[in-house]
């Protein structure tokens, strides 16, 4: 505050008039006073000033009586909230047996008060603003990842956020490695099973909704029933693929390669065929995004080309290995020249080892590439983005032969036949020979 303003301050009344001697409220008021004859002038102007003060006194003790009754307004106010309980808590459940328990989805960038709402919809918990004051209350909520959840039902908003952030509480989670096949396959020298999307989908949308420790399932049978339906677009194949779909020679087999490899979050509540329809038009989104729809300038392949040349490569090779992989296919498919890729002839047979017997490779199926020329009639396996993104940009190479020389997945590459032979001969001992 500057020294004029202190001194405009303090000569103006409660209400903004100035009173100082000279000012019009002072004249104003003076003129109207009758003056004593006979008094001295400074004994009028100490009466002047006491009437003054008077009449501000009498002011101010107007605005601290205001004050006052609002102060006791104020605090009527808060002996009706504390006795009253002051505004309504959000509706909550008592403490008590839970009900069945049901599914939730958190979709990605979901807040609380979303969860909430959703929470309160499938009635989980009272209210959302219940189910926010809980999970401001604990601060785990915020390690809660897109997905979906089974949490008990008609409990209190507290004991729901508490189970939400459980570890186990989240289900219908499934990962599809790059190279994984619909249906389960079997490795000819372990024996081992490896499972396929159809058995992980199976495993995935498993639930105990009764709590009585036997959860239900999707089976293995209705992934398949429901993945063999006669027309594809009802399964979320997109345009680009629909007319070879139709004409998969297996209908088992027709969503092949369809499925992409990833991290997968399926609803356990859904049909069979609802859940391969939200897998399959994702997946569509996710191979759309690598360019396939235009990659045929580089590759000379359609959309539904490239995806299963991908998924050969997936098969044959290692990462470091794909676009040249995929130029090798390329460069056979414009010759024309049989691709003879063993992953082919495994498909069919439902099994797994690095080479195949002379008799398997004769069998004439819509996959076998030894028994035919082109790419199998459908993808053999659901391929990583790289994969696709190799058959997309093909390394450039003369190249028509590739064998794969070891464990350690070193792979010799030439264009020449004689020299493939050669290589071939540098095979470790022992690492083509068939299991059977």
């Amino acid at each position: 505050m500057n020294n004029r303003q202190y001194e405009d301050e303090a000569h103006t009344d409660p209400i903004g008039y100035r009173t100082d001697e000279g000012s019009e409220f002072h004249r104003a008021v003076h003129r109207s006073e009758p003056q004593e004859v006979g008094r001295s002038r400074a004994h009028s102007r100490r009466q002047r000033v006491a009437s003054t003060r008077k009449k501000r006194g009498r002011f101010v003790g107007l605005v601290l009586g205001l004050v006052v009754v609002l102060a006791i307004a104020g605090g009527g106010y808060f002996v009706y909230d504390k006795f009253t309980g002051g505004p309504a808590a959000p509706d909550d459940f008592a403490a008590g047996a839970a009900g069945d328990s049901v599914v939730v989805r958190v979709n990605p960038g979901d807040t609380a008060q979303q969860i909430g709402v959703e929470a309160a919809d499938k009635g989980v918990v009272a209210s959302s603003g219940a189910f926010l004051e809980a999970a401001i209350a604990n601060s785990a909520i915020a390690s809660v990842q897109p997905g979906y959840y089974l949490l008990p039902s008609n409990v209190p908003a507290a004991q729901a956020v508490t189970a939400l952030v459980e570890p186990g509480a989240r289900v219908g989670s499934v990962v599809i490695s790059e190279g994984r096949q619909l249906h389960d396959a079997r490795d000819v020298n372990t024996d081992a099973v490896k499972k396929g999307i159809y058995t992980l989908l199976s495993e995935a949308s498993c639930i105990d909704i009764s709590g009585s420790g036997t959860p239900t399932c999707i089976s293995y049978d209705d992934f398949n029933a429901a993945g063999g339906v006669g027309d594809p677009s009802d399964l979320g194949v997109p345009d680009w693929a629909i007319e070879q779909v139709r004409g998969v020679p297996d209908r088992d087999r027709q969503l092949e390669g369809l499925i992409a490899a990833g991290s997968w979050d399926i609803d356990p509540t859904a049909t069979a065929g609802d859940i391969l329809r939200q897998l399959v038009a994702d997946s569509a989104a996710t191979y759309e995004s690598t360019g396939i729809l235009t990659a045929g300038a580089n590759s000379g392949l359609d959309p539904y080309q490239t995806l299963v040349a991908a998924s050969l490569v997936e098969r044959e090779s290692l990462p470091a290995d794909f676009s040249k992989v995929a130029r090798v296919i390329v460069n056979r498919l414009a010759e024309p020249q049989k691709l003879e890729f063993d992953s082919t002839v495994n498909y069919s047979l439902d099994t797994t080892e690095v080479a195949t017997t002379d008799a398997d490779r004769a069998a004439v199926t819509p996959w076998n590439t030894y028994a035919m020329e082109g790419l199998p009639a459908t993808p053999i396996a659901s391929p990583s983005v790289g994969a696709v993104e190799a058959v997309e940009a093909p390394a450039d190479g003369d190249w028509l032969y590739f064998v794969t020389i070891n464990q350690a997945g070193e792979t010799l590459f030439t264009r020449d036949y004689n020299e493939h032979l050669a290589n071939i001969g540098r095979v470790e001992d022992g690492f083509l020979e068939s299991g059977r």
